[in-house]
């Protein structure tokens, strides 16, 4: 445990933070669902997913709840995902971000999701076979992945980076 002296003469014991639970409870689901949803369909038709797929990526539902889970959403109707359905659309709304932030169009994209890639957790595939292998962990690999190249932490190189020669101070013009 931290202590945080509350005054110079009272330590007050910091407890380790948690996840606020009433995110979890009913109406906050309720509230992000059909919205979630919706972006869902639209980025999975952006990035031109069957609905094997999508379902895969949504933890597998059958076709029947599927179907009835995007006609609630897209009528604008309440509708209560569980937090692992939740999860997963939250992983690709990141997984659409970082994209958008790491490339200069949606093609642009798309095409790194489904081109093959040779960064250690992609094994060579591309990183869609991840993301529609229908684990949660698989998305979220990805994601952070990801999150990793849009913050500066870490790209596995490419095709691209294979002729790569770092500068030296002759590249560097001053004027």
């Amino acid at each position: 445990m931290v202590q945080i002296l509350k005054s110079r003469r009272e330590p007050v014991e910091e407890t380790p933070l948690r996840l606020d639970r009433t995110r979890f409870s009913p109406a906050s689901r309720r509230q992000l669902s059909a919205p979630g949803l919706r972006t869902f369909l639209a980025i999975s038709s952006l990035w031109g997913l069957s609905e094997e797929e999508r379902r895969l990526i949504l933890g597998y539902p059958s076709r029947s709840t599927f179907h009835h889970w995007a006609k609630l959403a897209r009528e604008h109707h309440d509708l209560t995902l569980d937090v692992d359905v939740l999860t997963r659309i939250s992983a690709v709304l990141g997984i659409h971000q970082a994209l958008g932030i790491l490339y200069p169009g949606e093609r642009d994209g798309v095409a790194w999701l489904r081109g093959p890639h040779d960064g250690v957790v992609f094994g060579g595939k591309p990183p869609m076979a991840l993301v529609t292998s229908g684990s949660q962990d698989g998305l979220l690999t990805v994601r952070r992945f990801l999150d990793a190249a849009r913050g500066g932490q870490y790209m596995e190189p490419n095709e691209v980076d294979a002729a790569f020669a770092p500068y030296d101070d002759a590249d560097i013009v001053f004027r």
